[in-house]
């Protein structure tokens, strides 16, 4: 092989400090950082429940950190991102279904997963 060097060193593939994220990878990487977040809720709620199975004592904690500001903050998160993962969902089912593929398409979609899941918590939260 030849050892002739490239009279411009390039790097092999986009790096992160050129490459320009888009709205379809956002909205990808945020239906998986969703779906891993809503195990936090998931384990609060039942950490309430067991506690409220096992003794007035450990309710008690488990109640108190679930009524306090974190557990609000935690449940209305797991609101956003239970919302925000169903819609992604939905527009997963679309794009498999092969429609929606091109460009400007799957940013409206994008932009109406990120708009409708913020919409419909808001809705939530105001109801409950």
């Amino acid at each position: 092989m030849s050892n002739a060097k490239r009279a411009v060193e390039r790097p092999l593939s986009p790096h992160l400090q050129i490459y320009r994220p888009q709205l379809t990878s956002i909205t990808s990487i945020l239906t998986r950082i969703t779906g891993n977040g809503l195990i936090v809720g998931t384990a609060l709620a039942i950490w309430w429940l067991l506690a409220a199975a096992m003794s007035p004592e450990a309710f008690a904690l488990a109640d108190g950190v679930v009524t306090s500001w974190f557990g609000d903050l935690v449940f209305t998160a797991s609101a956003w991102a239970l919302w925000y993962h169903y819609l992604a969902g939905l527009r997963h089912l679309y794009f498999d279904a092969g429609h929606g593929l091109d460009i400007p398409t799957a940013e409206k979609l994008g932009w109406g997963v990120i708009i409708g899941s913020v919409l419909l918590t808001v809705l939530t939260v105001v109801i409950v």
